[in-house]
């Protein structure tokens, strides 16, 4: 697997500290360059500190996957002196801590409903320089409808609500259960994602892939209008139409001859 450093290098033989800071920010800039500087490709140098926002399905099933790949992961939640929480995250063997401490990461995961993100994004602190990881999908309260789609996106609204980070949407289109157990034999799942930023979309992409997914860019965060209702339709056939929780949406290509 490719590391970050790789990533970011894509077919450049040397990496381009101005263009990363133009597209990034310096704040982000200045935690990444030096690790990328001492990068030896088995990606010791460059575990991030990852702030995941919500300990539901989603939140319990990133946290200790990202913690086995040596990243420094916070579960970030309302009441991190809850002894029952305070259990279950030293079991993944990560941190627990309140929402003001995603501010204290340079990786920020939305894994939390929709309606709860702006408030949210508030107690997170200075959000200038992170990178947002957007798991949400903008669903009614019986999760059969979108509330909001094709003229407008949760992801674009995020980005609006932060407009001093990088927001990827990413980790919407597959269920809690394939990023705890993404295996489907040889195959790998699926997981589009779409943002504005080049290198904050390697982040994502690399982190995506740590899961186990095959990342697919969509394009610029604008094509959250897609991924959104592509989530939608993985919810209606999981929860409406009998497919339970066991599938991928997918793409499939052709075997060469």
């Amino acid at each position: 697997m490719r590391t970050p450093a790789d990533l970011f290098r894509g077919n450049a033989a040397i990496f381009d500290c101005e263009r990363f800071y133009s597209c990034v920010g310096a704040t982000f800039a200045a935690w990444a360059l030096p690790r990328l500087a001492r990068s030896d490709g088995k990606n010791k140098e460059f575990a991030m500190r990852i702030g995941v926002i919500g300990m539901g399905n989603v939140g319990r099933a990133l946290a200790p996957q990202w913690a086995k790949h040596g990243h420094q992961v916070t579960l970030c939640v309302r009441d991190p002196a809850d002894p029952q929480r305070m259990e279950e995250a030293a079991a993944m063997n990560v941190k627990l801590g309140p929402v003001s401490a995603a501010g204290m990461c340079e990786v920020i995961v939305l894994a939390i409903p929709f309606t709860a993100v702006s408030e949210v994004l508030r107690s997170a602190g200075d959000l200038t320089g992170k990178l947002i990881l957007d798991c949400t999908n903008p669903v009614n309260q019986d999760l059969s409808d979108l509330t909001m789609g094709y003229d407008r996106s949760a992801g674009e609204e995020i980005a609006q609500l932060a407009p001093t980070a990088q927001v990827v949407k990413i980790l919407n289109t597959n269920g809690a259960k394939n990023m705890t157990d993404p295996d489907y034999g040889d195959h790998r799942v699926t997981m589009f994602y779409a943002g504005d930023d080049p290198a904050a979309n390697r982040i994502a992409a690399q982190l995506a892939a740590e899961l186990g997914f095959e990342p697919i860019e969509l394009g610029p965060l604008k094509m959250s209008r897609l991924l959104e209702p592509l989530a939608m339709t993985w919810i209606i056939l999981a929860r409406h139409r009998g497919l339970g929780r066991d599938f991928g949406i997918d793409v499939v290509r052709r075997p060469q001859k």
